[in-house]
């Protein structure tokens, strides 16, 4: 079986970082890859360091109406058994026309939780033989808006624990960020969007505070949000206990030095920093929302509040840090949960499980 990967992201982490981790396993077990991934990127980088076998095209996602008479050529020069499209910004809808007119079975992976306009996706859903969700929050969205239960399969992320798994450079840590041997540290990572949930943190902050003093906050990620969330902490008069050290490649040498992860996300797909935090051994509190209910476990591995609500993120934050036995407790689970759940091997069989099903059909 010969699979052409189509992933249009430039940067190593969240979807992209699932497409090489998926493309390595799929070699391991003897199949034919090759890695279409935007000219000069990061991504291109890294999958020259993996020695993935790679095709970089020029890409500028949806408006670039030059990229499936590239993409056709590419076709037929590697003559694939099936086409895996990864991401949008012009790969989806674009990359399936291309596939469609070529008539080669295709496979498009859906991340993101919110749902499309109506009359959009019932045609663009029809480009594809099967849609793979990286949770099953993801595949309700699509059947509820009409795609056909039979065509959407629920594959989840995956994580390398490994790397997070390190001991905590302790006295390191405390002097990258600052901080004093009695400060509990309460991380997030994510992108500085409005549905990552910043603003909810920022007002849950002064409550944690008043019950645990010596908090301090890294807000780690980049995004155009960035300069507002920094004025906002200003505006609060938060500057002492409210960091934001931007994007970082280091989260696994930083992860196991926090206390406790939160996540406020109002909309998200799965989550690939929450599995990265439960293999660092975090507690995590976190928004039920999408499919962070799959990633984190209520009770178990974290605390999980309506996405919104300030007052409960505060409670569910200064009840961890108030009890760090029940919070090493949760962190051990979320450990064990990843390597249970959301292993390479157990996503890559789900992904070569659907290629057959729509091979054999």
């Amino acid at each position: 079986m010969k699979i052409v990967h189509l992933e249009a992201g430039r940067h190593v982490y969240g979807g992209p970082l699932q497409v090489l981790l998926l493309v390595e396993g799929l070699a391991r077990r003897g199949l034919e890859n090759v890695l279409v991934v935007p000219e000069g990127s990061p991504v291109e980088e890294e999958a020259r360091r993996r020695s993935l076998p790679l095709r970089p095209l020029p890409m500028a996602g949806d408006a670039d109406l030059a990229f499936p008479f590239r993409f056709r050529q590419l076709l037929r020069e590697e003559g694939p058994d099936l086409v895996h499209l990864h991401s949008r910004r012009g790969a989806d809808t674009l990359g399936g026309l291309t596939t469609k007119v070529a008539r080669i079975p295709t496979v498009l992976s859906r991340r993101v939780d919110n749902p499309e306009p109506a009359w959009y996706l019932g045609a663009k859903y029809r480009l594809f033989d099967a849609v793979i969700t990286i949770s099953e929050a993801i595949r309700r969205v699509l059947v509820s808006q009409g795609v056909p239960e039979n065509k959407v399969f629920s594959v989840h992320s995956a994580l390398d624990p490994e790397p997070f798994q390190g001991p905590c450079l302790r006295g390191e840590f405390l002097r990258e960020f600052d901080l004093s041997e009695d400060h509990r540290v309460v991380g997030m990572a994510a992108q500085f969007i409005p549905r990552k949930g910043h603003g909810t943190l920022l007002e849950a902050v002064p409550t944690i505070l008043e019950h645990h003093p010596g908090t301090r906050f890294i807000l780690f990620g980049r995004g155009p949000q960035r300069d507002a969330v920094a004025a906002r902490v200003r505006e609060m008069d938060l500057t002492d206990s409210v960091l934001i050290p931007g994007f970082r490649t280091d989260l696994p040498k930083i992860l196991p030095c926090l206390d406790l992860l939160v996540h406020p996300a109002t909309m998200e797909g799965l989550g690939i920093i929450l599995l990265q935090a439960s293999a660092a051994g975090l507690p995590i509190v976190a928004c039920a929302a999408g499919g962070i209910p799959e990633a984190v476990a209520h009770g178990e591995t974290g605390l999980l509040v309506s996405p919104g609500d300030a007052a409960a993120l505060a409670a569910a934050v200064s009840a961890l840090l108030a009890d760090p036995e029940k919070a090493r407790a949760m962190g051990a689970q979320g450990r064990q949960r990843v390597h249970d759940l959301f292993s390479v091997e157990r996503m890559v069989e789900g992904n070569l499980a659907v290629y057959r099903a729509v091979l054999g059909a």
